[in-house]
């Protein structure tokens, strides 16, 4: 097998999430612009279903091996049977539903919207929605691990919550990189997160509050080139933490993904640049493969789409190998 593949029947407009399975390295879901969440068989290329909705669909994620969940820019919430291709409304936010995240230790579907608040859903109960939490700005991007939720929100802020505790967040605070955040992703190990924004920086932040764990964050400049002496900054678009060995990889509207050991505080690869802007990766359960949308993110509006890759819109699944492990410090 090629070191990747380019998944078949492809969405007809721009990727918005890529999630595989939590139990299933094989299984992919895909959600985008053209109102699809498709599902897929990486192993054997293969469009296993297709959702369609009334409207672009932001966010999707697996519940369980045969259920998964859509967040929708028409405000709705959606719960997508795998098997069956049923699709059930559990409810809706007042605006669109940027982000989901699945709480497993707790069973929950988690949304974020546009609404300024994040809801609590469970599917199996006759009314869905269990509860709802104002914030006091637009939800971006969330992401989870064991039982704390980082919510990333307009203005730069972000929230910090225990999932079992929602009455107020653990920790607020306000982003370490100057630019909007367009991108979250929690360390597999929970120590921490990794945050991106459009100009070309990550920052690695630490959930432990005290100074001494405070000083190991940082941020750094990525995803930029000089060309012709003039400096061009992407935007960060994507993080995905390696499930196993806790490196990061990152990608932009530069068309490039890169593996970080954010320990060292080293690059260990870049692959070779994909045909258009990457909205979004992620690494499967076992860690051996790697999905990476690609097509335009509209950083430069319609104009944008008239250039090189401004058409492309792909799945690509990529094997990983040693590349995604830390190297020994020194």
């Amino acid at each position: 097998m090629a070191d990747q593949v380019e998944l078949s029947s492809p969405p007809f407009d721009s990727v918005s999430q890529v999630r595989f399975s939590p139990t299933n390295p094989d299984h992919l879901l895909v959600s985008a612009w053209d109102t699809t969440v498709r599902f897929y068989d990486v192993a054997t290329n293969e469009q296993k279903a297709k959702f369609d909705h009334r409207a672009a669909v932001l966010s999707c994620l697996f519940g369980d091996s045969t259920h998964a969940y859509s967040g929708c820019l028409d405000t709705g919430v959606r719960e997508l049977d795998l098997t069956t291709e049923k699709v059930t409304s559990l409810g809706q936010h007042s605006n669109s539903v940027s982000a989901l995240s699945y709480a497993r230790e707790i069973n929950t579907l988690i949304s974020g919207s546009w609404d300024q608040s994040l809801r609590f859903w469970d599917p199996r109960a006759p009314k869905a929605e269990v509860s709802n939490h104002p914030l006091p700005e637009r939800v971006y991007h969330m992401d989870i691990v064991n039982n704390t939720l980082v919510v990333s929100m307009a203005s730069r802020l972000f929230h910090i919550y225990d999932v079992r505790r929602m009455s107020e967040p653990a920790q607020t605070r306000e982003s370490s990189l100057k630019f909007m955040t367009r991108s979250l992703a929690c360390m597999a190990d929970g120590q921490g997160y990794a945050i991106g924004s459009v100009e070309g920086r990550i920052g690695v932040e630490y959930f432990n509050p005290s100074p001494e764990i405070q000083d190991k964050k940082y941020a750094f400049k990525c995803h930029r080139q000089n060309i012709d002496d003039v400096d061009h900054v992407w935007p960060v678009n994507a993080l995905a933490f390696h499930p196993v060995h806790n490196t990061f990889a990152s990608a932009g509207s530069d068309g490039t993904v890169s593996i970080w050991d954010h320990k060292v505080k080293k690059r260990l690869r870049q692959y070779p640049k994909y045909a258009s802007a990457i909205p979004s990766i992620a690494f499967n359960c076992d860690g051996t493969r790697l999905a990476v949308g690609v097509s335009y993110t509209w950083d430069e509006g319609e104009e944008g789409l008239k250039k090189e890759g401004g058409t492309v819109r792909a799945v690509w699944v990529r094997k990983v190998g040693d590349e995604v492990k830390p190297r020994a410090a020194g």
